[in-house]
């Protein structure tokens, strides 16, 4: 069974992630389009992989489960950040609750088409990528709140957003 992460990841705003390497201080929100695109398109390829249903193990999910999980994550962001740029500025929206364990067993992803999720991940990628490209510069610092009381702006968003994406490039490599 895998173990539900209850992890605060916010962290990794402060520091590089020991896991996979990323290191959103050192990463400009320019750049934030391209490497998601990137990301995306390296979990697409891992889809095509023979094994891309089988679980490594008993506690980690499948190539398939990460690739529906980070289909996802870019969908909730891109929902996320249109409610920021929406916001009048001074109160921030705040996000509604997204539990990835529940969203995982109740949509199945263990049993997706690979192929599918594929295309359906490099759709959602592309229109979060472009919708963080065309942020005007000067909205950068429009600010949204997580349930648990955790702020954003759009630029640190952007950042935390990507983390996901290059860890989970890190959990399905072959």
């Amino acid at each position: 069974m895998i173990v539900p992460d209850t992890k605060n990841w916010t962290w990794v705003l402060e520091r590089a992630c020991p896991d996979c390497g990323y290191d959103a201080e050192q990463t400009a929100y320019a750049a934030v389009p391209e490497r998601t695109l990137d990301s995306a398109a390296r979990i697409g390829a891992a889809l095509e992989r023979a094994d891309a249903r089988v679980r490594p193990d008993d506690t980690t999910w499948s190539v398939l489960e990460y690739g529906a999980h980070v289909r996802d994550v870019c969908r909730i962001f891109d929902t996320r950040l249109a409610l920021m740029l929406a916001g009048d500025g001074v109160v921030p929206p705040q996000f509604e609750n997204w539990d990835q364990d529940a969203t995982a067993v109740a949509d199945r992803y263990g049993e997706q088409d690979p192929a599918r999720v594929a295309t359906e991940l490099a759709v959602a990628a592309e229109k979060i990528a472009s919708a963080f490209a065309a942020v005007p510069a000067d909205r950068l610092d429009l600010r949204g709140a997580r349930s648990d009381g955790s702020l954003f702006t759009v630029a640190s968003l952007s950042r935390y957003f990507l983390h996901d994406l290059v860890h989970h490039v890190h959990d399905v490599r072959g």
